[in-house]
């Protein structure tokens, strides 16, 4: 997670839309993916429901992964979360783009994975519009990984707690979250 002396200029505008767009607290608990109860509530496809916030988070995000060393030949994640921010990065660095399905598709190549093809040694980025536990973006890295690909870092735009980046360190895999729950003063998400 990237320390807030080494964050990009590209920070500030990103944030501030993800605060004013994207958060919300609530006074009635709800439930997150992960099972656990918060109040905060962070939509995540809001913040960036247009050309011009899209770019802006997009381009902070590779600003990150290049603060980080972090290198890619495509960039996607588990969909629907990963979808915008993969098509808004490739757009703003000319990197591939993929989408990796929930269920594998039933006609056609049948695949997993759409968008660019994945071939073996091809280096991603896994993107997410908000982690939890890292549950979603894991699936994702199983997929691109049965696929030949070298999962280079993973990047969510909200990381909600300390729990993914133990799980992808675990993996050997570079994790630095834009925005982080220290950053919008908020409860982290324990692990389950």
């Amino acid at each position: 997670m990237p320390e807030p002396t080494d964050r990009p200029d590209s920070w500030q505008a990103a944030f501030d839309l993800i605060r004013t767009r994207g958060y919300e607290h609530r006074t009635e608990p709800f439930r997150l993916a992960s099972g656990q109860l918060s109040h905060d509530y962070i939509d995540g496809k809001h913040a960036i429901d247009n050309g011009e916030r899209l770019t802006t988070v997009a381009r902070a995000m590779a600003d990150v992964a290049a603060r980080n060393g972090i290198e890619f030949d495509a960039v996607g994640g588990l969909t629907m979360g990963a979808d915008s921010i993969a098509i808004g990065i490739a757009m703003v660095t000319g990197a591939a783009w993929f989408s990796v399905r929930k269920e594998q598709k039933q006609r056609g190549r049948e695949q997993w994975i759409e968008g660019t093809r994945i071939e073996p040694g091809m280096r991603v980025l896994l993107v997410d519009d908000v982690i939890s536990t890292g549950g979603s973006t894991a699936i994702a890295f199983d997929r691109v990984v049965a696929a030949g690909a070298v999962v280079t870092g993973v990047i969510p735009m909200v990381d909600r707690g300390d729990v993914a980046a133990e799980l992808f360190a675990g993996r050997g895999v570079k994790f630095a979250a834009l925005v982080t729950y220290r950053d919008l003063g908020i409860e982290p998400v324990k692990a389950v």
